[in-house]
């Protein structure tokens, strides 16, 4: 599989067809055999046998990055932002010494840094980087010391990896939604979040700003759980090619009953009608039977720590339920 220009991965449970395939290729390409896979774009593949476990780590990564913002020897803290934390665009710069300092801070590069490493296997951090990068286009010193909190988070949780676990030998997957209503202060609209579960592990997530305002905590939820049943469906065919067909319907763990409610049952959509055609595309697959919605408590629920400041115990939960651990 092609994954960055010229860099290629395969992976098969057959060797002899693995050796096969590099000395077909090197027929036709200049290439060079690294053997098995340990590093791969900043990122560290752990294997652990004994354990039937493979483990993705960007430890180094993290290292590098805080002595490139010279925040090495920062202290450790134990949230991505401290809980509750509010910004908004107001906060931008609002005096010349104001202006003057933020032109010295490398806030875009820092948060572009941030973003790699939010996408690639830390799911815990992504809430914190998108709504960090809100204020990309004019951050001020509060947006910067947010950074600089969530660096210090990074530099107390570096050795925690994304780990899958094949103890567990059905392929299957659960997927989690949440969304915090109206909590953007300078648009009003919602932050929705969902993570996709897998071997102990997530394999998917995302947190966004909603592209309208919802009216209700309700449709916060169903258009955020439309969001995830997509996410659900490629998994799906994606298994499917590679030879794992999903049988009966893949859960999706929502925390707000009305959201549930309106996903299965019709005459709830009245209240709703005026929500673009697109979010009602989930009643479709909740019929068919490729979803169901289920509903988890809320103090239970992993995807609120990619839609809000979550404290310390409610991060340390979603970790867990992201397979995100330490040796």
């Amino acid at each position: 599989m092609p994954v960055y220009i010229d860099d290629i991965t395969l992976a098969s449970k057959d060797t002899a067809l693995l050796d096969q395939t590099v000395l077909d290729l090197s027929k036709h390409f200049k290439l060079r055999d690294l053997g098995e896979t340990k590093f791969l774009l900043g990122v560290e593949i752990i294997r652990d046998p004994a354990n039937r476990s493979i483990s993705l780590s960007q430890r180094q990564y993290i290292i590098d990055m805080l002595e490139r913002y010279s925040t090495a020897e920062c202290n450790p803290v134990g949230t991505p932002l401290a809980p509750g934390t509010t910004l908004s665009k107001m906060m931008c710069p609002q005096t010349q010494e104001e202006i003057d300092y933020m032109r010295t801070v490398p806030y875009l590069s820092a948060v572009g840094s941030l973003n790699y490493l939010s996408t690639m296997t830390r799911p815990d951090i992504s809430y914190a980087v998108g709504y960090l990068g809100r204020f990309s286009s004019n951050p001020g010193p509060r947006h910067w010391a947010a950074v600089k909190h969530l660096f210090r988070y990074l530099k107390g949780s570096m050795d925690y990896k994304l780990t899958y676990s094949g103890k567990d030998t059905s392929v299957s997957f659960d997927t989690y939604c949440d969304a915090s209503h109206g909590d953007c202060l300078d648009s009003g609209r919602s932050t929705g979040g969902y993570l996709t579960v897998m071997g102990g592990g997530a394999i998917g997530w995302s947190s966004k700003l909603q592209p309208i305002v919802a009216l209700s905590s309700t449709e916060a939820e169903y258009m955020v759980a439309t969001e995830a049943a997509k996410e659900i469906l490629w998994m799906r065919n994606i298994l499917r090619e590679f030879g794992f067909p999903q049988h009966g319907a893949s859960p999706l763990h929502i925390d707000n009953q009305s959201a549930i409610s309106v996903s299965k049952n019709p005459e709830h959509f009245g209240r709703m009608k005026h929500l673009d055609l697109r979010f009602f595309w989930l009643r479709d697959v909740v019929e068919e039977g490729t979803i169901a919605p289920l509903h988890i408590p809320g103090t239970e629920q992993p995807a609120d720590a990619l839609t809000k400041a979550l404290a310390l115990p409610q991060i340390r939960l979603a970790r867990q339920r992201m397979g995100l651990v330490v040796d």
